[in-house]
């Protein structure tokens, strides 16, 4: 028996790729930025940070803003794509968000580009607010400079949020939840301790350390110049933790 076109009709397929990763981060972007008491965090804290910073010798008195204003984006992005995917993530698993999600037969690695999407936006915000803090403070960098920091920002942004969804999508939300705020204290005193003993642009072996990393790499990059250490250790967290998401991640635990 032949069937003649349109017989069957609507005619449900799969949407193209691009267009589900947009959706999905769309989704996120809305679900992150209305969340008031996320953004007070990932604002508050890191602006604190900067203007204490700026004020006082916490970090020594050879350390200035051009050091001072890398290293608090770093802070703020490990925030916004480490620390708050890993918690948020983790707990939509154990409600069963997650897992609505899979059964729609969205795949996983489309989850984890709009959680880098929605991470965006969040940076984006925290980039203008602490942005403008920093040029009230007196703080000034080239135009060269401050395009190519955005994207070394992205790909720390990328690495962070990854990490955060390798995270949240394979450990429980209680162990999630104890581990993420214990590692993001630990990636911000390394970053810390790193300014106030040594160069953030010559950190060595630190450099494994993504916070390290993410404010060695936007200390040059705004000085339009590479730090290649810390571009190679951000690329290699960033593709591993990808990797090891995809991998591993579950929608429901």
């Amino acid at each position: 028996m032949e069937i003649t076109p349109g017989t069957f009709t609507p005619r449900p397929r799969r949407a193209p790729l691009a267009r589900m990763a947009w959706a999905q981060g769309a989704i996120e972007a809305k679900l992150l930025l209305r969340h008031g008491e996320q953004l007070l965090v990932n604002i508050l804290i890191p602006a604190v940070l900067l203007v204490a910073a700026a004020k006082l010798p916490i970090f020594g008195d050879g350390v200035d803003l051009k050091h001072v204003v890398p290293m608090v984006f770093a802070v703020a992005a490990s925030s916004a794509g480490f620390t708050g995917q890993a918690i948020s993530l983790a707990f939509d698993r154990r409600y069963g968000a997650l897992k609505r999600s899979g059964a729609s037969g969205v795949p996983a690695w489309t989850i984890i580009v709009g959680k880098i999407i929605g991470v965006l936006a969040t940076v984006a915000l925290q980039i203008a607010v602490l942005g403008s803090i920093a040029l009230w403070l007196g703080w000034r960098a080239s135009a060269g400079g401050v395009l190519l920091a955005l994207v070394a920002l992205l790909l720390g942004v990328a690495a962070f949020t990854a990490l955060g969804l390798l995270m949240g999508g394979t450990l429980s939300s209680e162990l999630v939840l104890a581990l993420a705020n214990l590692i993001w204290l630990i990636l911000m005193g390394a970053v810390g301790w790193v300014a106030y003993s040594a160069d953030l642009t010559a950190a060595g072996w630190w450099n494994a350390v993504p916070t390290v990393a993410l404010a060695g790499a936007l200390s040059q990059a705004l000085t339009a110049s590479f730090n290649p250490a810390a571009w190679v250790s951000l690329l290699a967290w960033a593709v591993a933790a990808t990797a090891g998401a995809v991998r591993w991640f579950r929608f429901d635990g």
